[in-house]
Formats: structure tokens, C-alpha cells, sequence
């Protein structure tokens, strides 16, 4: 009895041992070393560049209405009825616009104008002059990106507008004709929305429409003696759109 508890005991460990040997090379553990040595390539990320730039058309378009006039010693021209009327213009426009973030930018615009002055209201007819403008504006932006191609943004900031090559029309009209014209640089606020709509990663089209609270101060005289002062509510909307190059 003692040599059969003795061989089973035996037979037992190299049972054991048996089955130890089969579980170390069953196919599974093969099977979870492959798969351990698969690995995944990481998307490259693409490099931020913070710069954009935009070649626009621009049409600047004043809005004259509450322009006050007043003519020394002439109270009938210096009623509310009389005003300033300023042409529309329509030129080529740079803009550049520096990335903070990819939600937060700055946008500065550069570009010259010029317009021609006339009277309204009680000066209707009267030709007073010219002048050219070079208005930079720079403003803050939030970009929206969360809509695919389409970006839009808001902004808002301050511009400030140069009057130069500044001339008197000295055209005369019932007798009287401008001979001096001064207008006065201004700084304004300025508010902003649009859209660049990308064609691809550099490329894209580009609305964009600006409000300009501008009203200089300016002085005048006509038949080189009588003295006109008065406040030019130019206050335009920068209407534009062109191409968008993101580098």
C-alpha cells in the first residue's frame, strides 16, 4: 500500500509538471506577443504660422448725415440744413493680420483715398474741395473655428485718419466759392465682422465689413474773407472683399 501512494504521488507531480510544460507553450501567449509589437504612426502636426495677409477691394462709403456748418456772419448757411456731402470711393487695400492664438489676431489695414467734398442742404451746388485719406485701422479679432472652410470673426479697435494734399475747389457759385479748405487728422473707434472662406490651407476668399465713427473738425474760408467752421461727420463703412493667403 505504501508503494502505490508512493507511485501516485509521483505520477501526480509529473502531472503537474506536464501540464505546467503545456500551459508555457500554448499558442496564446505567441498570439499576445504579436499583438504587443504592433505600433501606430503619431499625425503629424502641422506648424502655426502666425501671419496672414489679404489684397482687398475697398469701398469706403461716408455717411455725412449731422455734419454741422457754421459761416460767419451768414446765420442762414449755418443752419441745420446745411452740410457736407463726401464721395464714395472704391480702392485696392492691403491688410495683415498677426495670430496670438488661433482665435485671437490683429488686423491692421492700409490703403489712401481720396474724396470730393460738396454742400448740402442750403450749400447744394457749392463745390468746396478735395482731399485724400490714409485711414489705418487696427482692430482685435475673435476667429471662429469650428465651421470647416468658413472662419468668421468679429472685431473691434481704433483708427486714425490723416488728411492730406488737402485742396479748396475755388469754383464760385451765386458768388461764392471756397478759397481754403483745412481738415483736421482724427482718431475714431472702429467695429468689424466678416468671413474668410478657405479653398485649402493657404488659400481663401475674404468679406469684410467695417464701421468707422470718424467726425474731424475743419475750417474753411470763402471769397478769401468769410470764415467757415464746422464738424465732418464722415463716419464710413469700409465695405470689402478680396484673397487670403494664410501662411
Amino acid at each position: 500500500m505504501e508503494n502505490s501512494m508512493r507511485t501516485r504521488t509521483v505520477l501526480t507531480r509529473a502531472s503537474l509538471l506536464a501540464l505546467t510544460a503545456s500551459l508555457a507553450n500554448i499558442p496564446v501567449q505567441a498570439a499576445d506577443l504579436g499583438r504587443s509589437s504592433i505600433y501606430y504612426k503619431a499625425p503629424p502636426i502641422e506648424p502655426f504660422n502666425p501671419w496672414m495677409i489679404r489684397l482687398r477691394v475697398l469701398g469706403v462709403l461716408p455717411d455725412t448725415a449731422g455734419s454741422s456748418v457754421s459761416v460767419a456772419g451768414a446765420p442762414s448757411l449755418s443752419s441745420p440744413r446745411s452740410g457736407l456731402s463726401i464721395s464714395d470711393q472704391a480702392i485696392p487695400e492691403l491688410d495683415i493680420t498677426y495670430f496670438f492664438t488661433k482665435n485671437v489676431a490683429a488686423e491692421l489695414i492700409l490703403g489712401v483715398t481720396r474724396h470730393h467734398i460738396s454742400g448740402n442742404g442750403a450749400l447744394t451746388g457749392l463745390d468746396i474741395g478735395k482731399a485724400w485719406l490714409l485711414p489705418p485701422t487696427l482692430t482685435l479679432q475673435y476667429h471662429f473655428t469650428d465651421f470647416g472652410a468658413l472662419k468668421p470673426y468679429i472685431g473691434a479697435g481704433i483708427n486714425y485718419t490723416a488728411f492730406f494734399n488737402q485742396s479748396a475747389a475755388n469754383t464760385s457759385l451765386v458768388g461764392l466759392a471756397v478759397t481754403d479748405l483745412r481738415i483736421s487728422n482724427q482718431f475714431g473707434a472702429a467695429v468689424q465682422f466678416g468671413f474668410d472662406y478657405m479653398l485649402d490651407r493657404n488659400w481663401g476668399l475674404n468679406f469684410d465689413v467695417k464701421k468707422l465713427w470718424l467726425r474731424p473738425e475743419y475750417s474753411a474760408t470763402v471769397n478769401n474773407t468769410i470764415a467757415v467752421t464746422g464738424r465732418a461727420n464722415i463716419d464710413p463703412w469700409l465695405v470689402s472683399g478680396g484673397v487670403t493667403y494664410k501662411f
